[in-house]
């Protein structure tokens, strides 16, 4: 199953696919608002304005998986994220992210990608998911990996722009 086909609803809940993000590098991370970790939004924020041109994005999608970190309505959500942390990169409607009930795009990237001695399970919030310009996951980041650290290996991948 290619990553681009996976159904997501929008934080505005309208059904779109990945589609639009062929040929750009994505990191996807799962969000809570509540979270300690959130502190993090405004580093994925940073990430998402520095290299949005050559070919990346952010891809947030809250869950309320762990400790009931994210709030219950989606337009609450959206709202506390662009108050709270400044973000203007793409959100998605709440999910579950792991058991029965995750998402398929999160049982992919789990399947992709396995987490600590080669775990699917995602352990908490802010559990971030490298994808490659051709939808390959190519590396997991847990919690505690800031946007600063992981900032590196987005560079690696991103178009830099040529110089006349």
């Amino acid at each position: 199953m290619s990553i681009y086909n996976i159904d997501v609803n929008t934080i505005k809940g309208e059904q779109q696919t990945l589609a639009p993000y062929k040929g750009k590098v994505m990191l996807i991370v799962n969000t809570a608002t509540k979270c300690g970790f959130a502190t993090q939004f405004k580093g994925l924020q940073k990430l998402h304005d520095t290299y949005s041109k050559q070919g990346f994005a952010v891809l947030g999608f809250p869950s309320s998986q762990f400790a009931n970190q994210e709030l219950s309505d989606d337009s609450k959500v959206a709202e506390a994220c662009e108050i709270n942390f400044g973000v203007s990169f793409p959100l998605y409607a709440k999910i579950d992210v792991n058991g029965s009930t995750a998402h398929p795009l999160f049982q992919h990237l789990t399947n992709e990608a396995r987490g600590f001695l080669g775990s699917k399970s995602i352990k908490w919030n802010f559990t971030k998911f490298l994808v490659d310009q051709n939808g390959k996951v190519l590396k997991r980041f847990g919690s505690k990996d800031t946007p600063e650290q992981i900032e590196k290996h987005i560079q690696k991948l991103v178009r830099v722009p040529t110089h006349a």
